[in-house]
C-alpha cells in the first residue's frame, strides 16, 4: 500500500449508521415527537389565521405602535403586510411567521440557560464551543438530511434544522452578557450576602439583558434565513413559492415571495430592537 494514498476514515459511514441506529430503535419516539411540533405548527398558524388578514394588521400595528411609542413603525407595518396582502401571500406569510415564532422560542428556552450555565462553568463552555461552531459553520444541507431521516417529509425536519442553526447565537451571547457582569457588582452581591439565585436574578440578568435581547434578534434573523432551506423538505410558508419559482424559473413569483420574506424580516427586526433602544435612553 502506498503511504501517499492512505485508506480514507469511514467517518461518514460511521455517522450513517449511528443515524440508521437511532432510527430503527427510537422510531416510534421521533414520531412522537414530530406529531407533537407538527400539532403545536398547526395550532400556531391556525391561530393566527383565525383572524381577517386586515384586522390581524390592525391589531400588530396597535401593538407595535404602543410598544414604541412612535407612529412611525406602525404606519410601516400596516404599509409592508398590505403590500403583501396584496401580493397574495398572507397565508404563506403567517405559515412563515409561526415557524419562526416557535423556531425562536425554544433557541431561546434552550439557549439561554445554557448560556448561564455556560457563563458560570468555564470547562462546560470551552467544551460546548466547537459543537456551536461547528452547529454555525457546516452547511444547513448537511444536518438537514439526518433530520429528514427521523422526523420524515414536512415541517417538523425544517424546525429542527431551524433550531439546530439559530440555537448558538442565543448561547453565546447569554453567555457574553452574564460573563462580562464587573466583578465589583458580584463582590457587592456576595457581602450582602446574596445567594447564588439571588444574584442571577438581581445582578446577572439584568445586566446581559441586552445581549440576551440581541441573541432573540439573532435568533429570529437566523430562523428566517432558513425559510427557503426549511421549504426543500416539505415545509409550509414564503420559502415554498420561491423553490417553486426557481424550479420554473419565475422571476415574478421568487421576487415577489422574496420580497414578503424581505419585509417580514425588517418588520419583526425593528419590533424587537426598539423597546431595547428606549430602556437603553431611558436609563441614560
Amino acid at each position: 500500500m502506498d503511504w501517499r494514498d492512505p485508506p480514507a476514515l469511514p467517518l461518514g459511514d460511521a455517522i450513517a449508521t449511528g443515524v440508521d441506529w437511532v432510527n430503527t430503535h427510537a422510531r416510534g419516539g421521533f414520531d412522537r415527537v414530530s406529531e407533537l411540533l407538527e400539532g403545536v405548527i398547526e395550532g400556531v398558524t391556525d391561530a393566527l389565521l383565525w383572524l381577517h388578514p386586515l384586522v390581524a394588521i390592525a391589531l400588530l400595528a396597535v401593538a407595535i405602535g404602543l410598544l414604541h411609542r412612535s407612529w412611525r413603525l406602525p404606519v410601516a407595518t400596516v404599509a409592508a403586510l398590505a403590500l403583501v396582502l396584496n401580493l397574495g401571500y398572507w397565508r404563506e406569510t403567517v405559515e412563515t411567521l409561526a415557524l419562526v415564532l416557535i423556531a425562536t422560542f425554544f433557541c431561546m428556552a434552550l439557549g439561554v440557560p445554557v448560556g448561564i450555565a455556560a457563563a458560570h462553568r468555564r470547562w462546560l463552555y470551552t467544551a460546548i464551543r466547537p459543537v456551536l461552531d461547528l452547529m454555525q459553520t457546516i452547511p444547513p444541507f448537511v444536518y438537514l438530511i439526518p433530520t429528514l431521516i427521523l422526523f420524515g417529509l414536512g415541517v417538523v425536519p425544517g424546525l429542527v434544522s431551524t433550531i439546530i442553526f439559530a440555537i448558538p447565537a442565543a448561547i453565546r451571547l447569554t453567555h457574553l452578557g452574564v460573563a462580562s457582569v464587573p466583578t465589583q457588582l458580584m463582590e457587592a452581591a456576595d457581602s450582602f450576602g446574596a445567594t447564588r439565585l439571588q444574584r442571577l436574578v438581581k445582578i446577572e440578568l439584568p445586566h446581559a439583558t441586552p445581549s440576551i435581547l440581541a441573541g432573540l434578534t439573532q435568533c429570529i434573523m437566523l430562523s428566517l434565513s432558513m425559510v427557503v432551506i426549511a421549504a426543500l423538505v416539505g415545509a409550509d410558508g414564503l420559502g415554498e413559492p420561491v423553490v417553486r419559482a426557481l424550479n420554473t424559473v419565475n422571476i415574478a413569483m421568487g421576487f415577489e415571495a422574496g420580497l414578503a420574506i424581505v419585509l417580514l424580516a425588517i418588520l419583526l427586526d425593528r419590533a424587537v430592537r426598539v423597546p431595547r433602544r428606549r430602556r437603553a435612553a431611558e436609563g441614560g
